[in-house]
């Protein structure tokens, strides 16, 4: 054996055995083959989310919501969660509270209203794991969030393989 194929074979096993003796933390990212998921429907007053394709619902979810339950997000630092049709328009792997996949809050309605009130609308609301803020206040506190929905971190990471950009997202009073 040549000095070159000795130190490649020497370097392979060592790479090998430091796999092996190390044990893998599981991915957070999940992969997702059911039906396609065309729509997540939230009601916030049943506290309950539900993926639909379709008609159909496919997983149903309890949530936590703004630390201000009650109405329509209106403005920034309301602590409410907002009520209306919005959209999934990113996805944000390197979340503090997990993982979450944000929601299209402010639309051209509620940036106008805000506007003419001469206030923020607000904005960065998630559909998020709970991370370790709210797994230290829930169940203690229900609502705990600034207005985003959250679920546990395990149910996000089923949420997050299972949603796409675009699909719509409707909030329930």
């Amino acid at each position: 054996m040549s000095i070159t194929t000795r130190r490649t074979f020497t370097i392979s096993a060592l790479a090998l055995l430091a796999a092996c003796g190390r044990p893998q933390k599981p991915s957070k990212f999940e992969r997702y083959s059911g039906a396609p998921i065309t729509q997540v429907s939230i009601n916030k007053g049943e506290r309950r989310m539900h993926l639909l394709s379709g008609s159909t619902v496919v997983k149903s979810y309890d949530i936590s919501l703004g630390n201000q339950p009650v109405g329509h997000k209106q403005f920034s630092g309301d602590g409410k969660t907002p009520e209306g049709i919005y959209y999934v328009d990113r996805f944000n792997p390197r979340s503090a509270y997990h993982l979450s996949v944000g929601i299209s809050y402010p639309n051209a309605a509620d940036r106008a209203f805000a506007a003419s009130q001469g206030r923020d609308p607000g904005g960065d609301i998630f559909i998020h794991g709970r991370g370790p803020d709210g797994n230290n206040l829930f169940p203690r506190q229900r609502d705990w969030t600034a207005g985003c929905i959250a679920v546990t971190d395990e149910e996000i990471q089923e949420i997050y393989a299972a949603l796409m950009p675009g699909v719509p997202v409707v909030i329930y009073p």
